[in-house]
Order: C-alpha cells, then sequence, then structure tokens
C-alpha cells in the first residue's frame, strides 16, 4: 500500500500520528539505533530523515541503518535536492508555498525531477509552510524566505487553501528546528478547518502536553525532533498520549 494512502486511511479513521525527526549530521550508529528502538516502542508511526543543511555524505547509510533496525516507514524530508535516496519509503516533496523563492517553489524541483523518477520514491506532493519561530532557523536561513508571522492566521489559511487546491496532498506547517514557539494553536485550528488534506505540525513541540494540545487543535501528524534528541525518554510519554487519544 502506498504510504500517502496510509496516512489518509488513519486520517479518515480519526487516528492522530506521530514522527520523529532524524538529522543524519547529528546521528551515529548508536543513536539511530536508539531512535529506531524507541520509534518501534512507542509507536512512532513515521521517520523522517533530512534537514536544512547537511555537511556529511550519510543519507543513504542512516536511512539502511533505520530500515535495518526498525520496522516503521522512513520518509525523506529533503532540504536540499541532494538528499535522495532510493532505499527510503517515501519522499516528500516539498514546495514552500510561504515563501516567494523560485528555487524552493519549482526551480530545484525541476533539477531534481530526473533522479527523483529513477529512483522509484513513492512522491508525495507536500506544501510547506514555514511560520515565525522567535528566532532565525537554519530552515529560514538557508530558504532565504520570510516566515509568516505568527499572529497572521489569515494569511496561513489562504496559503494552505492555495496549496490544496494546487494539487498538493499534505500541509506541513513548521517552526524549524531549534523553534522558540511552536505554530500558534489559533492557526493550526484555522488551517485544518479550512483544509481537507492531511495537516502535520512540527517544531517547537518539546512535551506531552505540547502534542496533545497540538493533535487536539487539528494536527493530524505531530513531528518531533530536537527534543527526541536531548531526551529520548519525551517519545515515550508522546507515544502514550498518542494512544490514549486513538483508543
Amino acid at each position: 500500500m502506498k504510504l500517502l494512502d496510509v496516512i489518509n486511511g488513519k486520517c479518515q479513521e480519526g487516528k492522530k500520528q506521530l514522527a520523529i525527526m532524524v538529522d543524519p549530521d547529528k546521528s551515529d550508529f548508536d543513536g539511530l539505533q536508539k531512535t529506531a528502538e524507541v520509534a518501534d516502542a512507542t509507536g512512532a508511526d513515521y521517520l523522517f530523515i533530512g534537514g536544512s543543511l547537511l555537511t556529511r555524505d550519510n543519507m543513504a547509510s542512516c536511512i539502511e541503518q533505520l530500515k535495518k533496525s526498525s520496522e516503521v516507514p522512513v520518509v525523506i524530508f529533503p532540504g536540499s535536492m541532494l538528499q535522495i535516496s532510493s532505499n527510503a519509503d517515501a519522499l516528500l516533496l516539498l514546495s514552500l508555498i510561504s515563501g516567494r523563492n523560485p528555487e524552493m517553489l519549482i526551480s530545484n524541483h525541476v533539477v531534481a525531477a530526473p533522479m527523483i523518477k529513477s529512483s522509484k520514491l513513492e512522491v508525495i506532493p507536500t506544501g510547506y509552510i514555514l511560520v515565525e519561530s522567535g528566532k532565525i532557523t537554519s530552515a529560514l536561513y538557508m530558504s532565504n524566505t520570510l516566515p509568516i508571522p505568527f499572529d497572521k492566521t489569515d494569511i496561513a489559511v489562504c496559503t494552505a487553501m492555495a496549496g490544496e487546491m494546487l494539487g498538493l496532498k499534505i500541509i506541513y506547517m513548521d517552526t524549524g528546528t531549534g523553534a522558540i514557539h511552536s505554530v500558534p494553536m489559533e492557526m493550526v485550528r484555522a488551517v485544518r478547518q479550512n483544509i481537507q488534506v492531511p495537516l502535520v505540525i512540527g517544531g517547537g513541540i518539546r512535551t506531552p502536553e505540547d502534542a496533545l494540545e497540538t493533535w487536539d487543535a487539528g494536527a493530524d501528524i505531530i513531528v518531533v525532533g530536537n527534543a527526541a534528541e536531548t531526551n529520548p525518554d519525551i517519545i515515550f510519554e508522546m507515544g502514550e498520549a498518542k494512544r490514549v487519544l486513538n483508543d
């Protein structure tokens, strides 16, 4: 079954989902093994892998290690057209619809298209929306774009609606790695009320309470990165929170 069908099926059943973000630059063998074990033990739905800037050529080996150690689907979250590996389960083809940088909207996609097609990866067209986070994150700096201001819910809603109308299959709202703030709950609620496709929220989700609040506001999938790196036990708590919600 296609991964997008799995995601949509869980959404239709009202099941909340959890993704763990893996940064290859910050991962070694032991860390990947631990992440894989935690993902399996907590019932995480997906392992996202990628980053705004990778300084080590280890994406493929990281994916291979994760897939050897876990049954959780591994999904590429590409920070650039170089972050493509055929041994993943799927690729989120990100179009940065909150910005006006043509490189992130379509230009990089044109260059990467032959490589992606030959990889045979399942491609999931994804509208990526950066939201103001309280600091300049790597995603913001590397994309050379302005985020949507945290208090401009109407802009976020219209951007998400436009992405859905363009045929994008997922809307992913993010404040970026190391964000001070998460996406405001009012914004999450408003976007959820105005789109039908799955809604993914990442950045600044550090506690089970944050996770529950974000799911309750309308997120279908939450993504946890830094919190998992600094305190892997937090994923167990978030997994338990998800289980209680879904039971």
